[in-house]
């Protein structure tokens, strides 16, 4: 049973492990001494992993950290990936859009595979490399540090929906590419995927293992 205009169950309970996570990641951020995401200090990146298919449950739990931050005076920047991918495709103009799904669409009727292939080539053009949607973060990322912080270790960017780049676009290209950019604030990513080892990572549980982490990953 839901509240009136939520999509967050709340008689259904977030996976132990999850729960757990964002548990240790409110204890780590709020740590007495500045948040410890990061045993390096000039790379405060971590990672909360959790199931693809546990999207909603990792929103309404991070959605109360947030809360709770806010309530302790933190700065909290939220960025959507998802509206970064949407604002990129809409930049391309409405014809051009208008011509990839049709084409989209013909090839998808003989081998969805090629379709997708050609969607992803397409669409990765305007997102992948340094000044794809990594730019557009550090944007937002510069905007808020000189505008909001006062303090920065009391200040959060949490970058989410992720999942919305699959299968176009690697996170960890996108924190290689936000690296020594983020004026040394804790950057937090909400990771939709498997763990196949202690650093390895699969992305959405359908990409290659990827091991090209150097950040935390909770839980």
């Amino acid at each position: 049973m839901s509240e009136p205009g939520t999509l967050f169950p709340l008689s259904a309970p977030a996976p132990a492990s999850l729960e757990s996570g964002v548990a240790a990641l409110r204890a780590d951020l709020l740590s007495p001494g500045g948040p410890r995401i990061s045993t390096m200090r000039n790379y405060r990146f971590a990672l909360l992993q959790y199931a693809p298919d546990k999207e909603y449950d990792a929103r309404r739990l991070v959605r109360r950290l947030v809360d709770e931050l806010r309530v302790a005076e933190w700065q909290v920047l939220e960025v959507s990936l998802q509206k970064l991918l949407l604002d990129r495709v809409r930049a391309i103009g409405d014809a051009a859009v208008a011509a990839l799904v049709e084409r989209e669409r013909a090839l998808h009727a003989k081998a969805p595979e090629r379709a997708l292939a050609y969607v992803r080539e397409k669409i990765a053009s305007h997102i992948e490399g340094p000044e794809g949607i990594a730019a557009d973060v550090i944007r937002l990322v510069d905007r808020f540090a000189e505008k909001d912080v006062a303090d920065p270790d009391r200040a959060l960017v949490l970058v989410g929906r992720a999942g919305a780049l699959y299968p176009f676009f690697r996170s960890s290209a996108l924190l290689k590419h936000l690296d020594g950019r983020t004026h040394g604030l804790s950057v937090v990513l909400l990771y939709p995927g498997t763990r196949k080892d202690v650093t390895a990572l699969s992305f959405m549980g359908r990409l290659a293992p990827d091991r090209d982490y150097r950040p935390r990953i909770y839980p």
